[in-house]
């Protein structure tokens, strides 16, 4: 069918794809950092000018990257809310990443509807201070004139999409970018308007939710541009994952995602119901303590990268000679423990050496994922293999022990573009179905990702002792810690 390209606009740089329709391949790419000033210093800013991401696009597409090119997808950073009033125009700066400003508001919020509960009920989640609903009750309080003007809202893939449409009257989003609102039911497959008035104190426009695979529009000079999402879900359609699957990705905090056929409703507020690109769920489990877990034990032990911290670590065995990190360090949000810190069991003269800190480090946040991992398996969730992304994926030490803690096989994909590869899959699905060549309800079949692939084998005996002894401290210190 031709070429198709996807392009991932993250919080700091624009990256673009180019791949054959056919079987996926990366024929060329692009890349171009945002032109963002940061006014603290380098800690990303929480108001950002969206044009900033056009500009980022287009120096990214330069040289003719796009050239013969059919169809583009869209992938954003989630949780960006783009206020605009009645003409079309930005009444403020977008709103992005996690935003602790609107902590307040998001406790504000789950009194206000009568408790999490209410909330899971409602849209499957409950708020967090990233969370667009959130935002828009943060501006509704201290921005009340900007709150005023905003007539309608978009996230930054629905906004990108509008910009490369020529900004049409009909505004569309996905129901991935959707369901991370705060205001979309993943379960219904509709808007709750009452809690954009809730949270804005009055009502706004929405972008209409297309399907999966459908269009949502042609530019002028005929290049098709399909839904977009956000990044999660787009990497998570890169890497091509389906039913069975998971993905633990380890990034200062961690995540657990799986795809499931239907939508989660957890009161507890652990598990927020995400909906993926191509019409099943993603339910999602985050962990406030990953790598930063790494970081903390390389600075206490002396050691200057995570390299050296995982050869420290191989140099001990698994158990750690009975040591077992709690890795709380930033408090917990699996389990809800927002206000507690890490703890350190196990100390015996003979386990008191660096190399099993080093280890007791590494299965605390692993330990700690796999807690994560059966909040889903608790509900249902089927998990025959895992996806585990992130540079710290990459460490023997991780590697060593993930398989066995987590008790099945561990796939570490190459390092490798999953959320514009999963934007360019998009579009190559939306162009087959207005070409009458892909079925609406199955999407093109990509080469999968090249990968490792690791098998708990004979270890998992001895992981699960490890886990059990990890679940023992955690039961004694912070006793019910999981009961909902």
């Amino acid at each position: 069918m031709g070429i198709v390209a996807g392009l991932d606009s993250s919080p700091d740089f624009t990256r673009i794809v180019v791949c054959d329709t056919d079987t996926g391949a990366v024929l060329r790419q692009g890349y171009a950092p945002h032109p963002v000033e940061s006014p603290d210093g380098g800690a990303r800013p929480s108001d950002v000018d969206p044009q900033a991401w056009l500009l980022s696009l287009g120096e990214a597409a330069g040289g003719g990257l796009l050239e013969g090119v059919q169809a583009i997808g869209v992938s954003t950073q989630q949780n960006a809310v783009v206020p605009l009033d009645a003409q079309g125009n930005t009444v403020r700066p977008a709103m992005v990443g996690g935003d602790k400003r609107a902590q307040v508001a998001a406790a504000d919020l789950i009194d206000a509807l009568g408790g999490r509960e209410a909330w899971a009920q409602a849209v499957g989640c409950v708020p967090q201070a990233a969370q667009p609903v959130t935002k828009l009750r943060w501006l509704a309080k201290t921005e009340p004139e900007h709150a005023a003007r905003a007539a309608v809202l978009m996230q930054a893939h629905d906004w990108l999409v509008w910009q490369l449409l020529g900004r049409p009257v009909r505004r569309t989003t996905d129901r991935g970018g959707a369901s991370g609102t705060g205001y979309w039911s993943a379960a219904t497959g509709g808007y709750r308007t009452d809690l954009v008035e809730l949270a804005l104190g009055h009502q706004a426009m929405l972008p209409e939710v297309i399907g999966p695979a459908e269009a949502a529009g042609t530019t002028p000079e005929g290049l098709l541009i399909s839904a977009g999402t956000g990044e999660t879900m787009a990497a998570a359609f890169g890497l091509g994952i389906g039913l069975g699957d998971a993905v633990v990705s380890l990034g200062a905090s961690g995540s657990v995602m799986a795809v499931h056929p239907e939508a989660l409703v957890d009161s507890s507020g652990m598990i927020t119901s995400l909906a993926d690109a191509t019409g099943m769920h993603l339910p999602v489990v985050t962990t406030l303590n990953a790598v930063r877990t790494l970081r903390g034990t390389a600075e206490l032990l002396g050691v200057s990268d995570l390299e050296g911290l995982s050869d420290l670590a191989m140099k001990s065995t698994p158990g750690a000679h009975g040591l077992v990190l709690l890795p709380y360090l930033e408090g917990e949000r699996t389990p809800n423990l927002p206000h507690t810190a890490g703890t350190l069991a196990g100390l015996r003269r003979e386990s008191m050496k660096p190399e099993h800190l080093a280890r007791a480090a590494f299965e605390g946040m692993l330990c700690g994922l796999a807690d994560a991992l059966d909040v889903l398996r608790g509900r249902g969730v089927e998990v025959r293999r895992i996806f585990l992304l992130g540079a710290a994926a990459e460490l023997p030490a991780v590697q060593a022990a993930a398989p066995a803690l987590f008790g099945t096989q561990v796939v570490v994909p190459q390092p490798a573009d999953y959320a514009a590869i999963g934007a360019a899959r998009q579009a190559a699905w939306a162009l087959g179905v207005s070409q009458g060549a892909l079925d609406p309800r199955t999407p093109p079949v990509w080469q999968g990702a090249a990968a490792q692939i690791l098998e708990p084998g004979d270890e998992l005996a001895v992981g699960q002792a490890v886990r059990q002894q990890f679940v023992s401290v955690r039961e004694q210190t912070h006793p019910g810690a999981f009961r909902s």
